[in-house]
């Protein structure tokens, strides 16, 4: 396929990301649901999670039009569905007292006594999806010089990389369109692939910029729902275009933040570095005024 050509069809399917996450926002808008949805956000004002739903489903059905084999179609529909479907779960569920934890850390120790939250229940679904979009988009892939169980342990990397990257960009998803810059840096290399990788990334950087005002505006939040997706397909978007090796590389950097945000808060690490500052700022409505 000639520049001309992978060019155009790169456009195609971010755009088709952006439509579907704009159609998902106004047909939530006008349900009835709609207000159930509203939250308080760190600077006290009203927010509504619709993003996150906007974001999950135009994410997912971007990802998946941008994939070229039908197995890898579901594979990014199972990744950002199902991420965001529990995500979702614990946005709607999480404020219940009984089922409040702060971190990884803190779920797990209450499924140690015996409790369970609903971000373990976020936990074990994301990584249910995660496995079973890793195995879709491995099930073509030659065994190697590893034979079967070299292939079970690149899924399983596959997996851990996809359901870790949905855990961290919930991480980042702590100020105004922070969540939606990281995703946009890190797609739109990804996106000039022409491969699953790639067409992944389109869809995904698609939905994630056609969310960017109401976000920036402190209308909407992307909250676990919209947060867990795009990560969820930015992990696999990542997963697609490596072996076991890469694979294991990408999953030791973001485990290694992953659990350095349990001692450290990425907010303050931003507010105390003037670039990682301004570009946090840029655009939001609190730094307009």
């Amino acid at each position: 396929m000639g520049s001309f050509a992978r060019n155009v069809r790169r456009l195609l399917v971010v755009g088709a990301g952006a439509l579907a996450a704009r159609a998902a926002m106004s047909t939530i808008s006008r349900s009835p649901v709609a207000r159930s949805l509203e939250r308080t956000n760190h600077h006290g004002r009203t927010v509504s999670l619709k993003e996150g739903p906007a974001a999950a489903v135009g994410a997912s059905v971007g990802a998946a039009l941008g994939a070229r084999k039908p197995n890898h179609a579901v594979a990014a529909l199972t990744a950002g569905l199902g991420a965001g479907a529990v995500g979702l779960y614990d946005d709607v569920v999480g404020s219940q007292p009984q089922h409040q934890a702060k971190g990884l850390k803190g779920h797990l120790s209450a499924l140690t006594e015996g409790r369970v939250t609903s971000g373990a229940v976020k936990i074990a679904g994301v990584g249910l999806a995660s496995l079973i979009a890793a195995a879709l988009i491995d099930v073509d892939r030659p065994a190697g010089r590893g034979g079967r169980w070299g292939a079970l342990t690149n899924t399983m990397l596959g997996a851990a990389l996809i359901a870790g990257s949905a855990n961290l960009m919930n991480l980042f998803d702590l100020r105004p369109g922070r969540a939606l810059k990281v995703t946009t840096v890190v797609t739109s290399p990804l996106s000039t692939r022409d491969d699953l990788s790639g067409g992944v990334a389109a869809g995904t950087m698609g939905a994630a910029a056609a969310l960017f005002k109401e976000d920036l505006d402190e209308e909407t939040m992307l909250g676990d729902c919209g947060a867990n997706a795009i990560g969820a397909l930015v992990g696999l978007s990542m997963a697609a275009r490596s072996g076991p090796l890469m694979r294991g590389v990408l999953l030791s950097g973001v485990t290694a933040l992953i659990l350095a945000s349990e001692k450290v808060s990425f907010t303050q690490v931003i507010a105390d570095t003037p670039v990682l500052r301004e570009l946090d700022e840029f655009g939001r409505k609190s730094s307009r005024r």
